[in-house]
């Protein structure tokens, strides 16, 4: 009977810092997990090395959720971004073996497709109105069928959600850069570029808005009711989650579709919003919620519930993950949207394989697994680098949400 051997934990930057997990059987098997928690990567990279890789070797890597329960419930303490984390990246990576042991893709494991591809978002963005129109016309015209929009408050000097390079990258700095807030400049200016947006192309795609968690529930509700006519797919993250009662009076005042979900991290953190129907879309994703098997089971419970996924997709979700969101996308009955922001040509060279895009979606590799590899040698040449998000200061110095 095949057992695990090896259990290897990589930290490498290829344009943006990303911890991997290898998992390697007795049969020469191996299995990639993406441990990726931005800005706290080394916590989970030293708490699967020094405290998950030693109860890994000589486990059977088919019972998946007997190994999923073991490291949830064994540890004692539960939840949290790093034990969650830690768990996920377990998780994909026996998902991944079981995938080439049975010579199949992933998908087909979890029932097959249940669609031909995976509609994504993409950010445009803008440090103007102007900038931001040309962001969003490029962006359909490489076929995106549905875009994000975000551009940067007028003479406040942030940049929240505004793109610098090829690639929207909040996460720049060795220390977190600290960028000013207002929440009154943004209520009056965001309504008016997203006007501007559909003013411009219609309402032939998908239009969706990050508030970033940085407004009160009454703020919410009136930034929800005001954009109503521009028709948006959704506004994300409309105030902090951890008071999930607070959506309700959002919901009591706009028809403005909700998602919610990047920074939880289980299904009993979206259950009530779930279950008393105050989000439209669940933004959880498979390397913070515990993996393919946790994930799943989010997904269910919202089916019951007409929620519909919208996982979270940025930069510091490595190629595996992304992979592993995809072939979980394609498979679920409730499916909503993916978010897709790429990544840096470096990550390409340290993770050859996994989804392709085209036509506004994306597809996985039909290959066994994941159809993700990971390059030692290719990652030596991109030493680790601390990054860390900004954080969002209010005018008189107070620090926000982010």
């Amino acid at each position: 009977m095949s057992k695990i051997e090896h259990a290897e934990v990589f930290v490498a930057s290829p344009g943006r810092t990303f911890v991997t997990l290898r998992i390697t059987t007795t049969d020469g098997v191996t299995g990639l997990g993406d441990a990726t928690l931005n800005g706290r990567e080394l916590a989970v990279a030293a708490y699967l090395r020094d405290h998950v890789a030693p109860l890994l070797i000589g486990k059977d890597p088919a019972r998946i959720e007997d190994i999923w329960q073991y490291l949830y419930k064994g540890a004692y303490w539960r939840r949290g971004p790093v034990t969650m984390t830690a768990v996920s990246a377990v998780d994909t990576a026996l998902w991944d073996i079981k995938g080439k042991t049975a010579g199949l893709p992933v998908y087909q494991l979890l029932g097959g497709r249940s669609r031909d591809g995976v509609l994504v978002y993409s950010h445009a963005s803008g440090t103007d109105v102007p900038a931001l129109l040309d962001d969003v016309e490029r962006f359909l015209e490489l076929g995106y069928k549905a875009v994000r929009a975000q551009a940067a408050v007028p003479d406040v000097g942030g940049t929240y959600g505004v793109r610098k390079g090829r690639l929207y990258e909040p996460a720049a700095t060795a220390l977190p850069q600290e960028q000013p807030w207002d929440t009154e400049a943004y209520l009056r200016f965001a309504p008016t570029y997203l006007e501007a947006v559909r003013e411009r192309f219609g309402l032939g795609f998908h239009l969706l808005h990050d508030v970033h968690h940085r407004l009160t529930p009454m703020e919410a509700a009136r930034f929800g009711k005001r954009v109503e006519d521009v028709g948006l797919m959704w506004m994300e993250d409309p105030t902090p989650a951890e008071n999930q009662e607070a959506f309700r009076l959002i919901r009591q005042h706009t028809t403005t579709p909700v998602a919610v979900g990047e920074v939880l991290t289980s299904i009993w953190d979206v259950q009530q919003l779930i279950t008393e129907q105050l989000i439209d879309y669940v933004r959880t994703t498979v390397v913070h919620a515990g993996g393919i098997t946790h994930l799943r089971r989010i997904f269910d419970l919202a089916a019951l519930y007409q929620v519909r996924t919208g996982s979270h997709g940025a930069t510091d979700l490595s190629p595996v993950s992304l992979s592993a969101n995809v072939h979980l996308d394609l498979a679920v009955p409730n499916f909503g949207i993916q978010e897709y922001m790429g990544h840096p040509e470096e990550a390409a060279e340290v993770f050859p394989g996994g989804v392709t895009f085209s036509d506004g979606m994306l597809h996985p590799s039909e290959e066994p697994g994941l159809g993700v590899e990971y390059d030692e040698t290719a990652a030596a040449r991109f030493p680790y680098e601390q990054r860390y998000l900004p954080v969002a200061r209010r005018l008189d110095g107070s620090v926000h949400d982010w």
